[in-house]
């Protein structure tokens, strides 16, 4: 048994073994002329997610510039491949009589359903029982964890998904509009959400997804719109990563959020790669 097959198979991976593994793999997807699901992409990212998901002492903010780089270009495809991932399955979705029904058809379904419990839990600890009308940013062509939160754990919120692309806007439209009492607690927005400012002190709460901001400098300039322009007493649930996870996405860190009282941040262990960061915004 080799080094690195031992160190899986003890189910933790030193930090040396996990970057040569990392960079094989980024190596491997830059190389493939698409990220469209396929068997060769589907296993790929599968490796990438296990080993990330492994535990791991590595502090992402201290990795060498040429690891960062890999480690930036790396997020930058597995947004674009999540994207294209979510768009062939919400398109068979569309074509289907009740769509809704059959989510579970898409492979990361559970992980949704797992991550929206532990969010709403965050949450109703800290005060927010029933929200009148939340924002969803970067909902994308399957908004999951809108239509997961909306028809289990706030059945009389108001939920409007913003997201830049029209046509993932078109998709999940069709899909959430199969269930007539849905579609009127539902709607969606094609903005980018750098245009959206006065609006965002309509909302009890916003989330904002993992992928909203693909690298530091654009998801500070992010907070900062949400700071300067959600209403006070408002809750922010920012997705970030934590260790290894942090070669699938940004991570937000608590001085990422000034001007905010950050309430909680949790780290999951396990399926679910997101971490959970809630603050709110003071009132005076």
């Amino acid at each position: 048994m080799s080094s690195l097959q031992r160190s899986i198979s003890e189910k933790y991976m030193p930090e040396e073994l996990l970057i040569a593994r990392v960079t094989q793999i980024h190596t491997s997807l830059s190389k493939l002329e698409s990220l469209r699901p396929s068997k060769l992409v589907n296993t790929l990212f599968t490796q990438l997610v296990n080993l990330c998901k492994l535990p791991s002492s590595i502090d992402i903010n201290n990795l060498q510039e040429e690891v960062q780089q890999m480690r930036q270009s790396l997020i930058n495809l597995c947004g674009h491949a999540e994207g294209l991932l979510e768009l062939e399955f919400a398109t068979i979705l569309v074509n289907i009589p009740q769509p809704l029904q059959h989510l579970n058809l898409f492979p990361y379904y559970e992980n949704y359903v797992k991550l929206a419990i532990l969010e709403y839990n965050i949450l109703v600890e800290n005060g927010v029982i029933e929200p009148k009308k939340v924002a969803f940013v970067g909902s994308g062509p399957m908004p999951l964890t809108s239509i997961i939160m909306a028809t289990h754990h706030m059945k009389f919120t108001q939920f409007n998904n913003i997201d830049i692309d029209e046509s993932a806007n078109d998709v999940a439209r069709c899909i959430v509009a199969s269930d007539v009492e849905l579609g009127k607690r539902m709607k969606f927005e094609t903005r980018d959400i750098m245009e959206v400012k006065e609006e965002l002190g309509e909302y009890d709460c916003i989330f904002l997804a993992a992928l909203v901001g693909m690298n530091k400098e654009e998801k500070v300039k992010i907070l900062g719109q949400m700071r300067r322009y959600m209403k006070g007493g408002g809750f922010l649930v920012v997705r970030s990563a934590n260790g290894a996870r942090g070669f699938l996405y940004p991570v937000v860190d608590e001085n990422d959020l000034l001007g905010f009282e950050v309430l909680s941040i949790f780290h999951p262990t396990n399926d679910v790669i997101n971490s959970i960061v809630l603050a709110r915004k003071p009132i005076f």
